[in-house]
């Protein structure tokens, strides 16, 4: 990627941050990270483990992609051309601004294609980038799945809980059957000749499609690739990628922790789960500002959890969320060594 392609992504991402930051409640930020204590800190590490995971989950689709590869050039080895940490760093600050893009991929996933793209070439880097954004989506509707069952086996269902719990898995399973029709046959070809018959956009991408099919064609050919050759990576990495969503229930865990020292685990992983289900539905907002907030009252208080607990820690969780969008910003000028 060029310095002013980072430059850009850097300038306009701190630029949202700095609206964010502004916007918190400084006196009511500082009080719940002096309420937390070092709880904070553990919460901060978790997520530079989570973010591990899922460079793990990219890199297995890199490396599924570099061996599917007939092309014997070592310089199209993507595996040989940078290192796990560098794609770390990467992962780090496309999540940055995926976290604070409106639409969410309308950040991240175009910066991770321009910064692999020297290294592979635009068409494996959008593949792979496109592999691991329906990965992580993918795990995500596995876990609101799960979640709902989860639900169903610990709490007493009434009408209304068991028609929402119905509804949560109509969805989820739906989902989960288109995303495995875009494993096997592709999906980018699919979405273009979409967007081709809706009135604003069809102006864009008529041409697009018209003068890009091959390339296109070849991208979806090599996302179907991963399903039809290597389904063993296929579950390796969304496997990867549930274990990330179950395991970033802790952040929850430690927080309460705090408050209710007796807390259980199970009730934080529903707490995420349909927080996260009800803030990705406001995914046009950046950081899910307020969607996310809502999501933790209306899942923490149906558990018998207070509305001030909530609050507090939908605010702790807050604050990670700009620690990290900060970190992953910043190091995207960071020089890390790219060569294994």
């Amino acid at each position: 990627m060029t310095k002013k392609s980072q430059n850009l992504f850097l300038i306009f991402g701190i630029v949202v941050l700095v609206i964010m930051v502004f916007n918190l409640d400084f006196a009511e930020a500082l009080r719940g990270l002096q309420h937390t204590g070092y709880w904070f800190l553990a919460v901060i590490a978790l997520w530079a483990v989570l973010y591990m995971m899922n460079t793990l989950s990219w890199w297995l689709i890199l490396k599924h992609l570099d061996n599917n590869d007939g092309d014997d050039d070592e310089s199209n080895n993507a595996t040989h051309n940078f290192s796990f940490w560098w794609l770390y760093k990467v992962t780090i600050s496309g999540f940055a601004l995926n976290y604070a893009t409106p639409g969410g991929l309308m950040g991240g996933e175009p910066y991770r294609i321009m910064e692999l793209s020297p290294y592979i070439g635009t068409e494996k880097a959008s593949s792979s980038v496109i592999l691991f954004a329906l990965t992580h989506i993918f795990s995500h509707l596995w876990f609101w799945l799960l979640s709902a069952l989860l639900y169903a086996a610990l709490f007493p269902l009434n009408i209304l809980t068991g028609s929402m719990l119905l509804a949560v898995t109509v969805f989820c399973a739906g989902g989960i059957w288109l995303f495995i029709a875009a494993y096997k046959h592709g999906m980018t070809v699919k979405v273009m000749q979409i967007l081709d018959h809706i009135p604003l956009l069809k102006r864009w991408a008529h041409p697009f499609l018209e003068k890009h099919s091959e390339k296109l064609c070849e991208i979806d050919k090599q996302i179907s690739s991963l399903h039809q050759k290597s389904k063993s990576t296929l579950v390796a990495v969304v496997s990867i990628e549930l274990l990330c969503r179950i395991c970033s229930a802790l952040e929850i865990f430690f927080i309460l922790l705090v408050i209710m020292p007796r807390m259980n685990f199970l009730h934080c992983i529903l707490i995420l789960a349909f927080t996260s289900l009800f803030a990705n539905m406001l995914f046009f907002m950046p950081l899910q500002l307020g969607g996310r907030e809502g999501g933790f009252l209306m899942s923490a208080t149906s558990m018998g959890i207070t509305a001030s607990t909530s609050i507090f820690l939908a605010l702790i969780v807050r604050l990670r969320e700009l620690v990290w969008t900060g970190i992953g910003l910043l190091i995207i000028k960071l020089k890390v060594k790219d060569k294994c």
